[in-house]
């Protein structure tokens, strides 16, 4: 079903993309080009926050007419220390050496913008990750597969990087780099429904 309401997505994040048009939306993607090494925030769950409205922010301004726009950014926090994407495979390599056995947060930042009315809604959600203990052959393997350079933390749970998760306490949608639940929450703060996005509409009773 079409949706009334034109839905942005600033990211570049294939996982997003997908995880929302599995939940039933079809999101346009816009990357936001933001300057991530620019902005800084006393506590790593912050710094989320502000990267995801900065990309918001930026995306809405190149945005004609009424939408919504959806800025999000994940980081992993170990050790008190932020890491987002390894972009080479040494420093993926040297992240999986570090992270092996480690527990760690991943935060995804969520920033909703309506253009028309310039009302916005945000939220960090944070997700537990208990790290397994790969061996340097395997760790090795996965490098080479190119995955974990792309993604915040060196690693996924969706796809080859699952392997070496032994769990996770809170939302996995938020270590995929969207929380379903929590957007959910945003879109109510904005009073838009699901069905303004085009999630299916529920179906007329008989009588």
């Amino acid at each position: 079903m079409p949706s009334s309401i034109r839905f942005v997505l600033a990211s570049a994040s294939p996982a997003r993309l997908e995880t929302l048009r599995r939940a039933g939306l079809c999101p346009e993607t816009i990357v936001s080009g933001v300057d991530e090494d620019a902005l800084a925030a006393p506590t790593v769950g912050e710094l989320t926050a502000r990267l995801a409205e900065a990309k918001a922010r930026a995306v809405a301004q190149r945005v004609e007419g009424d939408a919504l726009v959806l800025g999000c950014d994940s980081l992993l926090e170990l050790d008190g220390q932020p890491f987002g994407k390894p972009g080479s495979a040494g420093a993926a390599r040297a992240r999986w050496l570090r992270q092996r056995g480690a527990v760690g947060f991943l935060h995804t930042g969520h920033f909703l913008l309506r253009t028309a009315s310039g009302t916005s809604a945000g939220e960090v959600a944070t997700t537990e990750v208990r790290f397994g203990r790969p061996t340097a052959e395997e760790i090795d393997a996965y490098v080479a597969s190119g995955e974990p350079e792309q993604v915040a933390g060196a690693f996924t749970i969706d796809g080859l990087g699952g392997w070496f998760i032994d769990g996770i306490t809170g939302d996995p949608h938020t270590v995929v780099g969207v929380s379903l639940p929590l957007l959910r929450r945003l879109l109510e703060q904005l009073n838009v429904t699901l069905h303004d996005l085009g999630y299916p509409e529920p179906p007329i009773q008989s009588s």
